[in-house]
């Protein structure tokens, strides 16, 4: 234990002598900074009551505010790419833990309010909902007036939740130990997020060197990636808890050779957020591969991966029942797609949705994007069927990466934590260097989206016009490759 200790202490003491650390740091805690200003802070929030009485509640709040931000989140990618293992290995530097860097970069965001959501002040709602012997399933925030339903996004405060009854439980029990205190119970809901954190970090290295992916390079585009310590550790996002469940359910079918042991897991993952369920299909592949297309080794393939299935809608329906939550989420399917976001398929909606509104087609305004949306689904439902064919069997991790990333992108609505569930496992599937290079210019760009829209909430639209050019400036001179790979030794 005192070795562990000892080990631990040198790790973060050597992530805390490199600049490129500090400099993610510094960038954290600009957009800390940044999220103490009208663009994120509910009109509800104690904290307006010290702006106020430091006089900085007003113009002034929001252009530094802006820029604060502006410039966390070019600190914060300058910081990633500056540790990429491949450009430490290439310049002589030794490889630094990412727990200790991520412990470093990501503090500041740790203690602050949501930040680029307010998805947590809906938790809390829902928490205090349940409180009231009000089911979030039948009613939204907005039923009961006051703080809570105050800090809540005006777009969900009527709408019913869409998330698992583990969710909505731990949401209740953290309202709870907040003492009913509607800001504090919105930053506790950090707290489960954290912890998915922690297991993200923990797994994916493990799972890394299982499959033959260096641990660094899959940590460092997971684990430090800039979406992940903005959303999943500043947001308090619950898809961190569902991530982080549903790789422990991977890892169990992995390292324990038990297949219905990570489904009993992910089962309890899908209780948080219903998309996990689909890790519950490729479990068993990752014990024993499915390597023939003839009718008994198919039949043997499907009994078992319904079988896992089963298994985890069974942990998901036990959770039902004993929460006393029941199934309301069934109702609230499409309360995600009420947003307007940059789903492909909406976006592609907006595109002819204008036209045929200009031209009288569609006086509703909103059938295009209906069927756009529509359309998006079978899409989706087609392209993981197909990852299906190629990747299930023998190549389960790349099956679930590429699935739940296209997943995502067809689905009605699109943020970029989203993208999480499938970028977390992307380097487990071997990507090639332009699939990674992709990735890496998509995390710039959800990342530039953000700041957009922070900056057109709070007014200096023109200062996002400068960080899409300094993250194009950041991007063009980095070496955007990254192997994922184990490195050789060196031959002699």
């Amino acid at each position: 234990m005192r070795s562990r200790l000892a080990q631990a202490t040198r790790d973060l003491r050597l992530a805390a002598s490199t600049r490129a650390v500090w400099f993610g740091f510094l960038g954290s805690l600009g957009i800390l900074l940044g999220s103490l200003s009208p663009a994120y802070l509910p009109q509800a929030s104690p904290v307006w009551d010290v702006l106020r009485a430091w006089g900085i509640d007003g113009t002034t709040t929001k252009i530094l505010g802006t820029v604060a931000t502006l410039l966390g989140l070019a600190l914060l990618l300058e910081a990633w790419f500056r540790l990429r293992p491949a450009r430490r290995r290439a310049m002589g530097q030794p490889q630094l833990r990412h727990w200790a860097v991520l412990a470093i970069v990501a503090a500041p965001l740790a203690f602050g309010p949501p930040i680029f959501s307010h998805d947590a002040y809906s938790y809390a709602a829902h928490g205090w909902l349940i409180h009231n012997n009000l089911s979030p399933y039948q009613v939204g925030p907005g039923i009961l007036p006051g703080y809570y339903a105050d800090q809540v996004a005006w777009v969900w405060r009527e709408t019913t939740a869409p998330y698992g009854p583990l969710s909505l439980w731990m949401s209740h029990g953290i309202v709870i130990l907040a003492g009913f205190d509607p800001f504090l119970s919105a930053v506790l809901m950090r707290a489960p997020a954290l912890a998915g954190v922690i297991l993200i970090g923990s797994l994916v290295p493990r799972i890394a060197r299982r499959v033959g992916v260096d641990p660094a390079a899959a940590s460092w585009f997971a684990v430090l990636n800039p979406i992940l310590i903005i959303d999943f550790v500043g947001g308090a996002h619950n898809d961190a808890s569902m991530v982080g469940l549903m790789l422990l359910g991977i890892w169990a079918a992995m390292a324990r050779g038990r297949w219905w042991l990570g489904a009993l897991v992910v089962g309890a993952a899908a209780a948080i957020k219903q998309p996990a369920f689909m890790a519950a299909v490729a479990l068993p592949f990752l014990v024993t591969p499915w390597t023939s297309w003839r009718p008994r080794p198919l039949a043997w393939a499907a009994v078992k991966a319904l079988a896992s299935l089963a298994l985890a809608v069974g942990v998901f329906a036990a959770v039902s029942v004993a929460s006393g939550m029941g199934f309301g989420w069934i109702n609230a399917v499409n309360v995600p797609g009420m947003a307007e976001t940059v789903s492909p398929f909406t976006l592609i909606g907006h595109l002819f949705q204008f036209p045929a509104s200009a031209l009288g087609w569609d006086p509703s305004g909103r059938a295009v994007i209906t069927v756009s949306r529509a359309v998006g689904a079978v899409v989706g439902v087609v392209g993981i069927a197909v990852l299906a064919w190629r990747h299930l069997g023998q190549r389960p991790l790349t099956f679930l990466a590429y699935g739940f990333l296209w997943f995502a992108l067809t689905a009605p609505a699109l943020h970029s934590w989203y993208l999480l569930w499938g970028a977390v496992l992307l380097p487990m599937a071997h990507p090639s260097s332009k699939t990674l290079r992709f990735a890496i210019v998509v995390t710039v760009v959800l990342l530039g989206f953000a700041a957009m829209t922070f900056g057109l909430r709070n007014g200096p639209w023109m200062l996002v016009l400068i960080l899409f050019g300094a993250s194009y400036w950041i991007m063009h001179t980095h070496e955007l490759s990254q192997p994922m790979d184990e490195p050789r030794p060196l031959s002699v």
